[in-house]
């Protein structure tokens, strides 16, 4: 019986030691009947506390509890905050997005739009892939800077601009790249030049240059002969695109080769020209007589 007696005592214990436990951690979520204030606080040590999917569903019920007081708005903002540290970041960008316009003249605006733009660059795939959300974030930087030209994080924002640029050229070059693969010159050429025209300014653009010069001298000297003299002409104008834009380019001892290349076949077609030439004068000369 005493043993008995003591298990009885002991489950007692441990039933209560569990109630307890559920209350407490019931108690860091909002409850039915919490004041305002109560739910904004308990939401925010949820943030704290790094619990972050759980932080973000607290401050939904706050701003549809809130919605027109500061709770509300502040809410509004640290819901974004949950999304973005918890890396569902195209749901915090969207929820940037709309703190931004349903608070357009907050006192957080400024670093809610710059991280709307940063949710998107860390969004950005890889070369290979789509790159919409590439173009989304150099889009919603572009805008930050226009808007706060005075910011500290303006340089920041150029940054990943150039950053995000660079891929983008870069996605064009392979493209051009994978049009060699199958002989596609022209194709080749028109990606090439979309990375020169597009993005001069990157280290894509010089190296675009370089490979049309290349391109432009094997697809001539897989042309007919009629079509040669005007191909290798093009490489020619490449390699001079190229002096003009970059004097000093990390590429330039390529370009000098390929040029050479292009000169030489142009002296010698202008040799074999003027032999034909020649021999067709002598050929009339001689059926004069």
């Amino acid at each position: 019986m005493k043993n008995i007696s003591t298990l009885i005592v002991k489950g007692s214990v441990l039933v209560l030691m569990f109630v307890l436990l559920a209350s407490c951690k019931n108690q860091q979520y909002i409850q039915r009947g919490d004041t305002l204030p109560t739910a904004f606080k308990k939401s925010m040590k949820l943030f704290q506390a790094e619990k972050y999917s759980e932080a973000a569903s607290a401050f939904e019920t706050v701003i549809q509890i809130g919605r027109g007081t500061d709770y509300g708005k502040k809410a509004q903002f640290m819901l974004a905050e949950s999304y973005n540290e918890d890396e569902r970041y195209l749901l915090a960008a969207s929820e940037y997005e709309r703190y931004i316009s349903l608070f357009p003249r907050s006192e957080d605006r400024q670093i809610a739009q710059f991280k709307e733009a940063y949710c998107y660059y860390k969004l950005s795939p890889r070369y290979k892939l789509d790159q919409s959300y590439t173009r989304k974030a150099i889009e919603k930087f572009r805008l930050y800077n226009s808007r706060y030209q005075n910011s500290e994080k303006r340089q920041e924002a150029a940054q990943y601009i150039t950053e995000m640029r660079a891929k983008l050229a870069k996605k064009h070059f392979y493209a051009a790249d994978l049009y060699m693969r199958i002989d596609d010159y022209e194709a080749a050429i028109t990606y090439y030049d979309l990375t020169i025209d597009q993005y001069p300014e990157s280290i894509w653009a010089q190296r675009a240059l370089v490979e049309k010069i290349k391109t432009y001298n094997i697809y001539a000297g897989r042309s007919i002969i009629s079509k040669q003299k005007e191909r290798y002409q093009k490489a020619v104008s490449a390699y001079e695109t190229f002096i003009q834009l970059f004097p000093n380019g990390k590429y330039r001892s390529q370009a000098d080769e390929h040029v050479d290349v292009a000169r030489a076949a142009l002296a010698e077609l202008t040799v074999e020209s003027d032999e034909k030439n020649s021999t067709a004068r002598n050929d009339d000369s001689g059926s004069s007589y």
